[in-house]
């Protein structure tokens, strides 16, 4: 069934792309902070562009975005934000902010950005059933990890290379929003982490042991759903 196109309903679509953008402004927040030696503001600003990218997918559908703006693009506006909080600020971020071996610093921040443009430009990028193919470029995500846990130099930078990789597999990782199956659990293990990970930064460097231990958790079950999807289809 097609759309109906109304004022309200076009101005509706309007304002789900008015949602979109302002990820942009969160993205410039986040690049003011890391100018100002701010690493914790930097990645709350990224954490509040990522809530407004996991809604407004879902605002758009809603609302048939796609139907009552045609000539709008709304999926390359996404994209577009999305390079700049997921990639390029977290890039810079990794830069100024997370240790890593001597003279390897630029070298893994351009290997972030050079694997994230083969993830965004990939069509191939979801599965049938919505979860992404390979690693879906969420260095936003990543910083989070590297500055809260403090990892060593050469361990973060192995760990980049390994996710850099893992960008060309056919490794499955949740979409917590599109993926139907067990959608209820994976949206409230989502917003607890979010609640968790910015507790976390408000914090530190003090990291309470049952606060910490919560936010593994919780990233212990993203990582037991994104190794469970993958498997399946390894023993296919």
């Amino acid at each position: 069934m097609s759309a109906t196109l109304t004022p309200f309903s076009k101005a509706k679509a309007w304002s789900v792309h008015a949602v979109t953008a302002s990820g942009v402004i969160l993205a410039l927040l986040a690049l003011l902070a890391v100018v100002d030696n701010r690493p914790g503001d930097c990645l709350l600003w990224l954490g509040a562009a990522l809530l407004v990218d996991g809604l407004d997918g879902t605002l758009a559908r809603k609302f048939e975005v796609k139907e009552v703006l045609p000539y709008f693009d709304g999926t390359v506006l996404d994209l577009v934000i999305d390079y700049l909080t997921y990639v390029f600020i977290p890039a810079i971020f990794v830069y100024r902010f997370v240790p890593l071996p001597d003279y390897c610093a630029l070298p893994a921040v351009g290997l972030i950005l050079l694997s994230s443009l083969f993830c965004f430009c990939n069509v191939h990028m979801k599965s049938h059933d919505y979860y992404f193919v390979g690693f879906p470029a969420a260095w936003n995500v990543v910083a989070v990890y590297l500055y809260l846990l403090d990892f060593s130099p050469w361990t973060t930078l192995l760990g980049i290379v390994v996710l850099a990789a893992l960008t060309l597999t056919r490794m499955k990782f949740l979409h917590p929003f599109r993926v139907r199956q067990f959608m209820p659990l994976n949206i409230a293990v989502t917003g607890l982490w979010m609640v968790c990970c910015a507790w976390l930064i408000l914090i530190f460097p003090a990291r309470p042991p049952l606060l910490l231990a919560l936010w593994l958790i919780t990233s212990a079950y993203f990582l037991g759903i994104c190794l469970w999807r993958s498997a399946r289809e390894w023993f296919a």
